[in-house]
């Protein structure tokens, strides 16, 4: 059975079928929460928060991107988790690039590494972190849903209801932001990671294949 017909029998009524959509997604919806929220609870509530309501709202999806349909709901829990809680910004080692329980596609294996490699990764791992928390929301999702899931401008547009000029500012700055932070953190940085001022490049920080 393919996408479409999993939602059209979701939207009948059929259990079976939305949990396949589930499965097909849960990955995905985790892993933007974890970034997003940086901590494994919070994420693993926000993810069964956005089913949930994913599945209470499943008949109101008119076609188009059902993926982008479901982010929004997850930008949404995720934005629910941030006000309830009143969270601070928070560190978390294996909030971004390294998380051992749960590793996202395409972060490469630990053991390919040499260990001081590894240990350089976790801590950029960190610094990066702890720059998507000082974000504002808007910003951070935004940044999140771009450069570490790859998502396209209409996509994120969509999955956080509004429209691609407002995702393109909010990338802007959200890049301006962290490329800011990182400078500033220069002499904690590992030295193969530092950026470099004016018209140097790093030499790698991608916050997707780090």
């Amino acid at each position: 059975m393919n996408e479409q017909a999993m939602i059209a029998a979701a939207q009948r009524g059929d259990v079976p079928s939305f949990n396949q959509l589930v499965r097909s997604y849960q990955a995905l919806v985790y892993h933007t929460a974890y970034r997003v929220l940086g901590e494994g609870d919070a994420a693993s509530d926000a993810t069964q928060d956005a089913f949930v309501n994913a599945y209470k709202n499943i008949r109101s999806f008119r076609g188009g991107s059902f993926k982008a349909w479901l982010l929004r709901i997850v930008t949404n829990a995720c934005y629910d988790q941030l006000r309830a809680k009143q969270r601070k910004p928070t560190a978390s080692l294996d909030a971004l690039l390294v998380d051992p329980d749960n590793p996202a596609p395409g972060l490469g294996e630990a053991q390919e590494e040499a260990p001081h490699e590894y240990a350089e990764r976790q801590e950029l791992a960190a610094w990066i972190d702890k720059g998507l928390q000082s974000l504002p929301y808007d910003q951070r999702i935004t940044l999140v849903l771009s450069d570490i899931d790859g998502f396209a401008y209409e996509e994120i547009a969509i999955a956080t209801n509004t429209n691609v000029g407002t995702v393109k500012s909010r990338l802007s700055r959200a890049r301006a932001h962290m490329r800011d932070f990182l400078l500033q953190q220069q002499e904690l940085l590992p030295e193969s990671y530092r950026l470099k001022r004016r018209t140097e490049e790093p030499k790698s920080v991608p916050m997707e294949n780090a």
